[in-house]
């Protein structure tokens, strides 16, 4: 008797692990799509029209200027005022060189000077300079006009205020 009780509670056990999983409901209701955060897509079509902002302002600047500068990665406007030395190699991901960077606003204050190196694509760097360092070889200058997104972006760091759009003299020593 004991026999059978324990494969009947053994046989119950069986059966109540083998059922399906009922199906999951769908996250919205047929015929409508997902909710959307209105703040959300808001605050992403501003930071779109300040972006734009910022390119036409820079693309207004480059074009005031007497020397020729060229877009970039980064939507930055570079020119080159020493190409440096063409046959020696060009900075890689993961190396470190010595760069000599000025930032300034675009009214021409100075905001940050500073020599020292820095480890290639390791954030160490504006992203506009990460971006196009691998064009450069050492003994390099290089002025660039950078939209806010392409230097330090809405953080900012305690030199460089948040969506500040700005000119970064670079040379790769």
């Amino acid at each position: 008797m004991k026999r059978y009780v324990y494969l009947l509670i053994g046989l119950l056990i069986f059966l109540g692990g083998c059922r399906k999983q009922p199906p999951q409901l769908p996250a919205h209701r047929m015929g409508e799509g997902p909710k959307v955060d209105s703040v959300q897509l808001r605050l992403m079509e501003l930071n779109s029209e300040m972006a734009q902002a910022a390119d036409a302002q820079l693309t207004k600047l480059v074009q005031q200027q007497e020397d020729s500068y060229a877009l970039y990665d980064g939507n930055v406007w570079i020119h080159f005022i020493e190409r440096g030395d063409i046959k020696s190699p060009a900075p890689a991901e993961d190396e470190e060189w010595l760069i000599h960077l000025r930032i300034y606003t675009l009214e021409g204050r100075l905001l940050q000077d500073a020599e020292q190196t820095y480890r290639i694509g390791k954030r160490e760097l504006p992203p506009a300079v990460d971006y196009n360092i691998g064009d450069m070889h050492r003994g390099t200058q290089a002025r660039m006009y950078v939209p806010w997104y392409s230097a330090y972006g809405l953080q900012g760091t305690e030199e460089v205020p948040s969506y500040e759009n700005v000119i970064i003299e670079m040379e790769i020593k």
